[in-house]
């Protein structure tokens, strides 16, 4: 057995929230702002809410119009960039204190660091690190942090989500047995890392309510109830996660996929969601050519309006050869979306999934393509690339960009479905 672990789960509090009301030179602790787009409807979801708003009431990610019509709030548009780049100037404030190697990122608020050897050189406990940490990005940047400390990766995060807020400081620690007496019987069970409401109401029907319950409960019946996540769910029960930083950085996915997605402003019909899932599939093939990269299945999910109460379109397509061609992919993309997609409803969300991409070395041709033909798509493909990455990405489109109700040029102005504010 190596020497026990402590962990550090860094949360960034409301974090958009925060960095608006600090380029405003407002305290965000007592700041009533929310962040979302004044351009959507009232039914866009605040993608933030200051601590202030959370005092009245008011949930995260809530839509504007639950917003009491009496609260007098700032609107702040979303600028990701802006946010982004903050979160790099916080990034390099860790890198201070620990090496990337002990630092995994998991949101663009939220980190895990491993200062197991990092205590005995600075001689503080984790709690005192903790603090100068937290100190110092308060000082650079004006936004408050939580964390929790932990004897493995799950214990940090619980400490993180249920216990810092209601210890002084936003500093809270785990370990087994602190996890087992103060929060075995803890409820909600959704308050608890990877525990989604479908989970805990299939729980609760067999009488388990809390994580004692769960840790109680026969192995049988929980396998039966959740399958092969019941294994990590009997672990966090008992506070265990064998799982570390290093395991994250060293592990390998068996297969990898490229994905795009997006959630419409409003209901498109049919034929401008074949229009929209084609840009899509038209953009993955140039950032497959971009990572040197071929793929034989394409995925398709569709979600439609929720008033039509229409279960969502899924479904999958093989090429016959492993390719990067928009030539060769988007008449199979199309022929799949023609496949399973209701002419009924209206198109509001677009998943599209590049299965099992390998190495371009495997790309394969069939008796029926032209490989000069496709020599010559494949550098108009690299110079597409080229000109985007050095003038822009609507630096240079498509026909079908233009087209009524395509979203490719909105969506090249925009991070993660939001402006950028550039």
């Amino acid at each position: 057995m190596g020497k026990s672990k402590i962990y550090l789960c860094i949360d960034l509090k409301s974090f958009y929230a925060s960095v608006e009301c600090v380029e405003r030179g407002l305290d965000p602790l007592t700041t009533k702002l929310v962040v979302a787009d004044p351009e959507r409807t009232e039914k866009t979801i605040c993608l933030a809410i200051s601590p202030a708003m959370k005092k009245l009431g008011i949930k995260n990610r809530c839509r504007v119009f639950e917003i009491p019509k009496n609260v007098d709030y700032i609107m702040a548009q979303p600028r990701m960039q802006k946010y982004i780049d903050v979160s790099a100037d916080i990034y390099a404030i860790y890198l201070k204190y620990i090496a990337k190697e002990d630092i995994h990122v998991y949101s663009i608020d939220e980190v895990f660091l491993d200062c197991t050897d990092y205590l005995g050189m600075y001689q503080m406990t984790a709690k005192e690190l903790a603090e100068t940490i937290l100190q110092d990005v308060y000082q650079t940047t004006g936004i408050t942090a939580t964390c929790g400390i932990g004897t493995n990766l799950y214990l940090a995060k619980i400490a993180l989500d249920i216990s810092a807020k209601h210890v002084k400081g936003n500093i809270a620690y785990l370990d087994e047995d602190i996890y087992r007496g103060t929060l075995w019987s803890h409820k909600p069970l959704t308050d608890f890392w990877r525990v989604g409401a479908g989970t805990a109401k299939r729980l609760q029907r067999y009488g388990l309510y809390t994580m004692k319950d769960i840790a109680m409960a026969k192995e049988d019946t929980l396998y039966h109830l959740l399958g092969v996540d019941a294994e990590l769910l009997i672990d966090h029960a008992w506070g265990r996660e064998p799982v570390t930083i290093a395991d994250i950085k060293q592990y390998k996915p068996k297969h990898n996929s490229l994905t795009s997605g997006q959630v419409l402003g409003c209901e498109a019909s049919y034929e401008e969601g074949l229009l929209i899932v084609k840009e899509m599939a038209d953009l993955l093939c140039l950032d497959l050519v971009d990572k040197g990269l071929v793929t034989e299945s394409i995925s398709l999910y569709i979600g439609y309006e929720n008033r039509l109460e229409q279960e969502p379109s899924r479904g999958t397509i093989t090429t016959p050869v492993a390719t990067s061609s928009a030539r060769t992919i988007l008449p199979y993309v199309e022929q799949l979306y023609r496949r399973i997609v209701s002419k009924n409803g209206g198109v509001r969300r677009a998943n599209l999934s590049f299965n099992n991409v390998v190495d371009e070395a495997y790309q394969q041709y069939d008796m029926f393509c032209d490989p000069a033909e496709l020599e010559r798509e494949r550098n108009m493909q690299k110079a597409m690339i080229d000109i985007k990455k050095k003038f822009g990405k609507n630096a240079i489109l498509k026909g079908m960009n233009l087209e009524e109700g395509a979203t490719t040029i909105e969506r090249n102005r925009q991070i993660g479905g939001h402006k950028s504010g550039e």
